[in-house]
């Protein structure tokens, strides 16, 4: 069976695991989002507290994929919880980083005249800082979000959701007549879905980032 006969054959279960690679990515990037940035608007104004906020998320990059996974497993099991751990640890060391940079990188100018104004603390970050230092958090978020394309494969080691089950399967099966067609099909499913994804972050920037912040 050629790649294209066993693409055909295969389509609906093909779809499916797309569909659950792309799904947990989105939502252990949301998660990762929602995770980051708070950690990079709580540590940006002090020296200390945002050097142990961009080392923890560091460090927590240099563990190995399988290693982190196999060290879930025996305290949350198989299946979802593992890889969503997982990845949301992941995808943090980007989000907290380019927050912390985009928010530091604002003109105190900026600042100094929101304070004249009569803007609290909380309106200036909301109003001001996060509105400006969005173009980098947004790029933080994509590099995360491709990062986490290629980690979430090796969540099918923990029966996790994706196309590295696809993947798995053809590197098990390997000799066998369809174990390179698996390989492929999972890898070029995943790198279709990065793809898409990124070109969803460049629609996304182009409609939330003015011109002039843009230039």
């Amino acid at each position: 069976m050629n790649f294209w006969d066993y693409l055909v054959a295969r389509h609906q279960q093909l779809l499916a695991d797309a569909f659950q690679h792309a799904s947990v990515v989105f939502q252990c990037t949301v998660l990762a989002t929602a995770i980051g940035m708070v950690i990079g608007v709580v540590t940006y104004r002090t020296e200390w507290a945002r050097n142990m906020a961009t080392n923890i998320t560091t460090s927590i990059l240099t563990i190995p994929s399988l290693a982190m996974i196999g060290v879930l497993i025996p305290i949350v099991g198989l299946g979802v919880p593992p890889t969503v751990i997982a990845l949301t640890l992941y995808g943090l060391l980007p989000v907290v980083r380019n927050t912390i940079v985009g928010l530091r990188g604002v003109d105190p100018a900026l600042i100094d005249a929101s304070k004249g104004i009569g803007m609290s603390r909380a309106a200036r970050l909301f109003k001001v800082e996060l509105p400006l230092a969005w173009p980098p958090i947004l790029t933080g978020i994509r590099v995360a979000t491709q990062m986490l394309f290629g980690i979430a494969a090796i969540a099918a080691y923990a029966s996790g959701p994706g196309l590295g089950n696809e993947i798995f399967r053809g590197i098990a099966s390997l000799g066998s007549a369809n174990a390179l067609n698996q390989v492929l099909a999972g890898t070029l499913g995943i790198i279709i879905l990065a793809l898409l994804f990124d070109a969803a972050y460049v629609l996304i920037g182009r409609l939330t980032i003015p011109r002039g912040i843009r230039v």
